[in-house]
C-alpha cells in the first residue's frame, strides 16, 4: 500500500495548549516534505488553519472539503489545490475519507470524535482498511485510548477495535507509523 494522500482531522480552534499549534504545523510540514496529499476540512481557522498553511508552505499540495453551511464560520480557504464544496456534513465526511489512504487525528472536539468514529467503525465494519494514526499531542487523547480498552474490556469489540488505532505522540511519528503501515 501506497500512502500518498492523509486525511487529517482537527479541531476548528487552536486548542488550550501552545503544543497543539506546534504539532499541526509539523504534520502540515511533515506531510508535504514526504509527498503527501492533505485532505483535511478546508477550514483556515483553528488548527485545520495551521496544518495546512504550512502543508502549503512547505510546497505540499492541500485537498479541502468544506459544506457550504461553514464557509463563513470555518472561513473556507479557497486558495488549496482543491477546494469542495459539499452540501452535507456527511458527504464532506465521505469525500474527504475515499480521496485519502490514510487518517492523522490531532486534537479537536465533537467534531474530530465524529469524523474519526465513522472512520473507526467503516474500518470495523470492512468498508476500508486504511490507517488511522492517532497523534496524542501532549497526551490529549489519553482518555479516549482507555475509552476504547473499556469498550473491549466489557466485551462491546473485539481486540481488533484497539488494533485499527495506532498511537503516535509526535508527527515524526505519526509520518513513521504511515511507512510502516503500508510496507
Amino acid at each position: 500500500m501506497s500512502i500518498k494522500s492523509v486525511c487529517v482531522y482537527c479541531g476548528s480552534r487552536a486548542g488550550a495548549r501552545p503544543a497543539y499549534t506546534e504539532a499541526a504545523r509539523a504534520l502540515g510540514a511533515a506531510l508535504a516534505s514526504n509527498g503527501m496529499r492533505l485532505v483535511y476540512g478546508a477550514g483556515d481557522v483553528g488548527l485545520m488553519g495551521e496544518v495546512a498553511r504550512a502543508a502549503q508552505q512547505a510546497g505540499g499540495e492541500t485537498f479541502g472539503v468544506i459544506p457550504s453551511h461553514l464557509e463563513r464560520r470555518e472561513v473556507g480557504k479557497s486558495d488549496l489545490t482543491t477546494y469542495v464544496v459539499t452540501e452535507t456534513m456527511h458527504e464532506r465526511k465521505k469525500v474527504m475519507l475515499w480521496n485519502a489512504d490514510a487518517v492523522i487525528v490531532l486534537p479537536g472536539g465533537a467534531g474530530s470524535l465524529d469524523e474519526l468514529f465513522e472512520a473507526l467503525t467503516w474500518r470495523q465494519l470492512g468498508l476500508h482498511s486504511k490507517p488511522i494514526v492517532i497523534l496524542n499531542t501532549a497526551g490529549y487523547w489519553d482518555k479516549l485510548r482507555a475509552l476504547v480498552e473499556q469498550v473491549i474490556g466489557e466485551g462491546f469489540a473485539g481486540q481488533d477495535l484497539a488494533d485499527y488505532l495506532i498511537w503516535a505522540d509526535t508527527p515524526v511519528a505519526a509520518i513513521a507509523a504511515l511507512r510502516d503501515a503500508r510496507s
